[in-house]
């Protein structure tokens, strides 16, 4: 039926399967979009159990970015027309056929880049970008600490911090991904489990220290991320995973530091903040893309019926960068 559409529904067991679901309609601001490939994010695994509530208003299908071809406009779209090819970063919705996406979070696709490659850029290239440069006031020549860098946020957040003319310092879990990450142009890669990075950072930079840590981990790094800092610098914190509650910290390593501790979500903020962020980020990287600098880093491409086998990839923390899935 024309509309209707096949959607990746949660089913018992937070297993996934693909179903059928209403095909959205297209406004008169909106680009209606025919999704070629979408990617995996760790807040999927976390919606699909329940543990990430959908921001009012956003659709409960799973999936926060994708790249396809327009397929209709509204009536007051400019400078779109069907046929183009588009990436865009979601609230909810990229595991399906079709989405509606408002103009102004349009992402044009370069010729040099195929969709799958696209759908690896909005949400963890828009992430860096929001955590190293709006939130963290990264400049040149500084200091910045990469966690988990071989992640998808990490692999944009390095390319991103070279690209500014940044010295670049990143951990990981395993030697495979500290040798992709200094592929990347990383300058210090520590691998975690043998290497204390405080004690790294400390020894690199003659006690310094940085003036900028990306963390998507939290608690458990919190103290080393502090003595890890240079006086006041700033560190921007994206993620819990390993816990959100530190049991206790001494408050006056902070001040006398004068370190900036900035939280940061990218999927709850207003659509106007993540249109202007959008139209920052296109404008700055978009000739970097075309060029070569950057680059989504892919780790793997599924089909649609392997799902489940992306995200369990995911969680065992095996990938190096994205992981793609196409849909049907």
């Amino acid at each position: 039926m024309q509309n209707r559409m096949k959607a990746c529904l949660v089913g018992s067991d937070h297993d996934l399967y693909w179903g059928d679901w209403e095909k959205p309609t297209c406004g008169p601001d909106e680009l209606l979009v025919r999704i070629y490939a979408t990617a995996v994010n760790r807040a999927d695994l976390l919606q699909k159990r329940g543990k990430y509530p959908v921001p009012p208003g956003a659709s409960p299908i799973l999936g926060l970015e994708m790249a396809g071809t327009i397929e209709e406009v509204g009536a007051n779209v400019v400078n779109w027309q069907v046929g183009e090819r588009v990436a865009a970063l979601l609230s909810g919705g990229g595991y399906a056929q079709y989405v509606v996406i408002p103009q102004t979070m349009a992402i044009h696709i370069p010729d040099q880049l195929s969709l799958e490659q696209a759908a690896g850029i909005p949400e963890v290239f828009l992430t860096a970008y929001l955590n190293a440069f709006k939130l963290g006031g990264l400049q040149a020549g500084e200091r910045i600490l990469v966690h988990a860098a071989a992640s998808g946020v990490g692999t944009a957040a390095v390319q991103l911090a070279k690209a500014a003319g940044a010295h670049v310092y990143a951990t990981v879990g395993t030697d495979e991904k500290a040798e992709a990450v200094r592929r990347l142009g990383a300058d210090c890669v520590v691998n975690y489990r043998h290497q204390s990075f405080k004690e790294t950072i400390q020894q690199e930079t003659n006690g310094h220290g940085v003036e900028l840590i990306l963390d998507p981990v939290g608690a458990s790094y919190w103290q080393d991320n502090v003595d890890s800092l240079a006086y006041d610098g700033r560190f921007v914190l994206y993620g819990a995973l390993g816990g959100a509650k530190i049991d206790s910290f001494d408050l006056m390593a902070v001040m006398l530091k004068r370190v900036h501790v900035i939280g940061s979500t990218l999927r709850g903020l207003p659509l106007s903040r993540k249109a202007a962020l959008t139209a920052n980020f296109v404008e700055w990287a978009l000739p970097l893309f075309k060029s070569g600098q950057l680059q989504p880093i892919i780790d793997s491409v599924w089909d649609a019926e392997e799902v489940n086998e992306a995200h369990a990839q995911m969680e065992r923390n095996a990938n190096i960068g994205k992981l793609i899935i196409l849909t049907p």
